[in-house]
């Protein structure tokens, strides 16, 4: 079953890239496109919810409903970053930052085991020293000439990481009152309505050929989550997260290349490999330190 989250990967590339071609584009502002995206994906989700509608109880407690309410502000606070810095850089700049959302979750859930139960089995140490890694790799990628270059369109989406990081780790929290659809598509929803009424969107300058590929990536991210869900269901999350992590981003520089011509520095290459590595330790922490301890053991 390798193939499916295989074409997971391929479409989160592929959707990636559209994003970044449709906001390359002088007529398309980061903000419209926004709450144009959030609002294809809820009218595209919506035939599928006489199928996959799951709402509990649990999910109208008073904590509760202040957790969702902080996810969706959260997320759509990530989204704009996200977009307001891709609409500028070029993925291979973007997507070694991107690769820290991984690690942000894990080091944030290393932090809330000591506060919170439902994080208790998170706190590795191991955690530490592959976020740290990561870390010292992307700063050292951007220092130039002996001085650190990150402009704000860098800094812009290492907040947006860290945010969708946040975002995931309180989704923890509640996600058991829902089915995932449900909840992705209420978040969806009421990011939806917030960024309507706080950012008065126009889309008369969208031409047609970005609306054709903002609904095109609505499709293809709606696949791709209905991929995640099935392979967290069938193959187990770190199998699924492991294929991902690894085929997508690798993917996203190998298309940024072929259809968006940009060019890839050797700085580019190896900061994403070592950032990759970590995240791959990361997901099999917990057999690293079993391998580590067998080690010991021997010597």
């Amino acid at each position: 079953m390798f193939y499916i989250p295989a074409i997971g990967a391929l479409l989160d590339a592929a959707g990636t890239t559209l994003e970044k071609k449709t906001l390359k584009k002088k007529n398309i502002n980061y903000k419209n496109f926004t709450v144009y995206s959030f609002f294809s994906i809820v009218i595209l989700m919506i035939p599928f919810l006489f199928f996959t509608w799951r709402l509990d109880s649990g999910a109208f407690e008073l904590k509760n409903i202040i957790i969702f309410s902080a996810i969706a502000i959260i997320a759509l606070i990530a989204n704009l970053l996200i977009f307001y810095s891709l609409k500028r850089e070029t993925l291979c700049e973007f997507e070694p930052i991107a690769l820290m959302q991984p690690l942000f979750i894990i080091l944030l859930a290393f932090i809330l085991s000591f506060f919170i139960n439902a994080y208790s089995n998170e706190n590795n140490p191991l955690i530490l020293i592959l976020a740290l890694i990561a870390s010292i790799t992307l700063v050292a990628a951007h220092v130039k000439k002996h001085h650190l270059k990150f402009d704000k369109y860098i800094i812009t989406a290492l907040i947006g990481s860290f945010l969708f990081a946040v975002e995931l780790v309180l989704s923890k929290m509640i996600l058991p009152y829902y089915s995932s659809w449900t909840f992705y598509f209420l978040r969806c929803l009421i990011i939806l309505i917030i960024s309507w009424i706080v950012l008065r969107p126009s889309f008369k300058k969208i031409d047609r050929e970005s609306h054709y590929m903002t609904w095109g990536v609505g499709i293809i991210f709606i696949i791709v989550r209905a991929i995640l869900y099935w392979g967290y269901e069938n193959l187990g999350i770190v199998y699924t997260t492991m294929i991902l992590s690894i085929l997508s981003p690798i993917l996203i520089l190998i298309f940024a290349r072929i259809f968006l011509k940009e060019k890839m520095t050797k700085r580019h290459i190896i900061s994403t490999i070592i950032i990759l590595i970590c995240v791959v330790a990361a997901i099999f922490q917990n057999y690293l330190m079993d391998f580590f301890h067998l080690i010991m053991k021997v010597i």
